[in-house]
This record gives structure tokens, C-alpha cells and sequence, in this order.
């Protein structure tokens, strides 16, 4: 038995949990996350050796996840600032549109520089008239939310008829082409020149191999986008959490009163938040539109639902979201790569709830231990009896990824206490 001595002097007991236990659950932020990484490396390893799966692991599966996760993950950090002031956006699809018009119009005009900014300006604008709707007008934030991604979807192609006139190479639903390429570039050593990665990936060796695919893949062709959204990620963080602004930010999401009374200015704050994730959103348009070349009506996909469920699966925060948005796109690339592949997900997912019951039963969890457990023989069970799933099945992978996660991560979700209510100063 451990005591513990509360504030007020008298004492509380609890039962230990044993020290493999602690050791798991235990421990900092930062040695929990290195475990849970190399954790999952070695699941992952035992999947492609056991069905022989090469692509779970290559590098180019990990570089095509990656540039379908850069999109998402950018509307999930667009997400995070608005609903972290207390804003809930559901207008980041709208704001995604109006980024990719803005960078397919401003690309054509001024080469891949003002195709980010024109992006960026774009997506900020879309950010700003939630703001105005939400925080000025009192208007609910889902009824706001939708109206602007009905909004961008008519705007953006009255403004192709407007623009992209006859001669001009565009039309109502695309852009000319965007002028000039944006660089890209590849880490000497590791992914370009003796390619040393390259070369441990061919060996096939278990854990090693695995290791250098997932790392040449995420390395090498990284473009200037791709490398901002990487950035971005441990940037929101320490901006959020680590700075005087970024505490009023999450002060107004939290108890916008109290943060009022102290002096912060609440609706300014929450303008600003809204912005900066309209901008975000944009940035992941003009991504969008750096891969295709040309702006095109539809591009988006509803990357922006996406990129909001990435953010709840997060649980609001920085790292989190980036998990979310990395899943979807590994979902989304493997079936892309290869179909049979796919199957082995099926064992991927065994493996994992199997883990899962264990953590749950060290905890004596015993109800999510079982449920885990059951689910874990049914995924194992179909990955011994099918040999290939249905294209229906295989295009919707990364949604029932998205949906199973979710449904398994909820029941540890905090979103900020204020997010969604319409704040009026003076009133309680």
C-alpha cells in the first residue's frame, strides 16, 4: 500500500499497481512516447515478417503517407488555434477550398511563392468571416461552420468563371498551371547521395529494415510545404504552451470570463486564433495544389472533416492531431500501394488490441481487457481467412481507420471547457 498526504493533512490510500505497471504508465511524457514509438516499429516489423508484406514498411508507402497526411494535418493545426480559443471550426473544409483557389489564381499569376501566400491570404479570409459570424454576431459556430463550406464551394466557381476566361488555359473548374516548381530536397547521406538508408532497407533485416524504410520515406523529396507542416507542429505546440500569448489563447477556450476579468482580450484573441486557422487551412490547399500542378473544383475531398476528426482523435493538441492525420494518410497510402496489403492490416490491428488488453488488464480495466481481447481474435481470425477484400472494402479503408480509432480514443477526449458557447462579456 502507497499514502499519499493531502493539502489539508489527512491521508489517502491507494493500491499499488506493482512496478511493471508503474514502469508502464509511469514515467515522463517524453519516455512514454519513445517507448510507444518503438513499440509500434516492432508490431509493425512482425506484421511484414509474418505476411510478407514488404509495403507496410517501404519508403515509398511512408513518402506517399506522408503527403497525404500534410493536407489533414494542416486543417487539424488550423482546427486546434480556433477551438483552443474556443471557437469550434467547422468551416475548415471552406477554408481548404477557398486555399486552393487562392493558390491555383496567385501560382499562375506569380510562380509557388505567391501561390503560398495567395493560399494562406485566401484561407485567412475564410478564417476572418467565421470570426466576424461567430464572435461579432453571436452566430452558432456549426451553423457558421457550414455556411462558409457552402460558401467557398459556390464562391471559388464563380470566381473561375470570372477569371479563367477563354485563352487564359483555365476554365470554370481549373487553373492554369502554376508557374515554376516548388524545391524539394532529400537529408545528404541518409536519403540522397551514398543513400545509406536506402541500402539498410534492401537488407530485409528485422526491426533495421523496417527503421530505415520508415526513415528514407519521411527524408527524402521533402517539399518546402511539407517541411513547414513539420515544423508547424512542435512550433503550435510551444506557442500554445509555452508563451504568455499562447495562454491567453487557451485562457478564452478555457473560461473566457475569468480571462476577461484579468485583463485579456477575449474577442480580439478569439479573431486572432480564427484567423490564424482559416491561414492554416489555406497552407494545406495550396499543398494540394503544389501536387497537382493546377488548382481543380473538388480537390479538397473532405480533407477538412478529416482534419477535424484528426484533431478530436488528438485530443486537441499539437502532437496528437499529427498521430491522427499520419494514420489516415499510412491507411490511405497502403491501400494505394497495394491491395493485399490491406489484409494485413487486419493483423497490424490484432496485434495492437492484444497490447491494448494487456495495458488494460495491468490497469484492471477488465471491461475494455475483454473487449479488446474479442476484437483482437475477430481481426486475426479475418486476416487467416481472407486473402483479398473487396475494392469496396480497400478504398474505405482509411475511413473505417479513421471511424475504429476514434470510436477507441473517445473515451479519453478533453476539449477545452468553452469551446462552441457564444461568449458576451457581462454575461454568465
Amino acid at each position: 500500500m502507497t499514502t499519499a498526504t493531502p493539502a489539508g493533512g489527512s491521508t489517502a490510500t491507494r493500491p499499488s499497481r506493482g512496478p511493471l505497471t508503474d514502469r508502464l504508465t509511469g514515467g515522463s511524457r517524453g519516455s512514454r512516447i519513445l517507448w510507444l514509438v518503438v513499440g509500434l516499429l516492432f508490431v509493425f516489423s512482425v506484421t511484414r515478417a509474418i505476411s510478407g508484406e514488404e509495403a507496410l514498411t517501404s519508403s515509398s508507402t511512408m513518402r506517399a503517407a506522408l503527403l497525404l497526411a500534410v493536407p489533414i494535418g494542416l486543417a487539424a493545426l488550423g482546427g486546434l488555434y480556433s477551438e483552443r480559443a474556443g471557437v469550434v471550426n467547422i468551416g475548415l473544409e471552406g477554408m481548404l477550398i477557398l486555399g486552393t483557389w487562392g493558390a491555383g489564381w496567385a501560382g499562375w499569376q506569380w510562380g509557388w511563392v505567391g501561390a503560398i501566400i495567395g493560399g494562406t491570404v485566401f484561407g485567412a479570409i475564410g478564417g476572418l468571416l467565421h470570426a466576424i459570424a461567430t464572435v461579432t454576431f453571436g452566430v452558432d459556430h456549426v451553423i457558421s461552420g457550414v455556411a462558409i463550406n457552402i460558401l467557398a464551394a459556390g464562391v471559388v466557381r464563380f470566381l473561375s468563371e470570372l477569371v479563367y476566361v477563354q485563352g487564359t488555359g483555365g476554365g470554370p473548374t481549373q487553373s492554369p498551371s502554376v508557374g515554376g516548381d516548388p524545391p524539394s530536397f532529400s537529408i545528404p547521406v541518409l536519403s540522397s547521395g551514398p543513400d545509406l538508408l536506402g541500402d539498410l532497407e534492401d537488407t530485409g533485416w528485422f526491426l533495421l529494415s523496417d527503421l530505415a524504410g520508415v526513415l528514407r520515406g519521411l527524408t527524402s523529396g521533402l517539399g518546402v510545404v511539407t517541411l513547414l507542416a513539420i515544423l508547424l507542429v512542435p512550433i503550435s505546440y510551444l506557442i500554445l504552451w509555452r508563451t504568455a500569448f499562447g495562454l491567453r489563447l487557451r485562457s478564452c477556450g478555457e473560461n473566457p470570463a475569468a480571462a476577461d476579468s484579468l485583463g485579456v482580450p477575449v474577442y480580439r484573441m478569439k479573431y486572432i486564433a480564427v484567423i490564424i486557422s482559416g491561414a492554416l487551412a489555406g497552407l494545406g490547399g495550396v499543398f494540394l495544389v503544389f501536387v497537382a500542378g493546377i488548382y481543380r473544383e473538388g480537390q479538397t475531398g473532405g480533407r477538412g472533416f478529416i482534419g477535424l476528426a484528426a484533431l478530436i482523435f488528438g485530443n486537441w493538441r499539437p502532437g496528437g492531431l499529427a498521430a491522427g492525420a499520419g494514420l489516415f494518410g499510412f491507411s490511405d497510402a497502403l491501400q494505394l500501394r497495394s491491395r493485399t496489403a490491406v489484409v494485413a492490416l487486419l493483423l497490424l490491428v490484432a496485434l495492437l488490441l492484444v497490447g491494448v488488453a494487456v495495458y488494460q488488464a495491468l490497469r484492471r480495466r477488465w471491461l475494455p481487457a475483454v473487449l479488446s481481447a474479442v476484437v483482437a481474435a475477430l481481426a486475426l481470425a479475418a486476416f487467416l481467412s481472407v486473402d483479398e477484400l473487396p475494392d469496396g472494402i480497400v478504398f474505405f479503408t482509411p475511413h473505417l481507420t479513421t471511424l475504429l480509432v476514434l470510436s477507441l480514443a473517445s473515451q479519453r477526449l478533453r476539449m477545452p471547457k468553452a469551446d462552441g458557447l457564444v461568449y458576451r462579456r457581462g454575461e454568465h
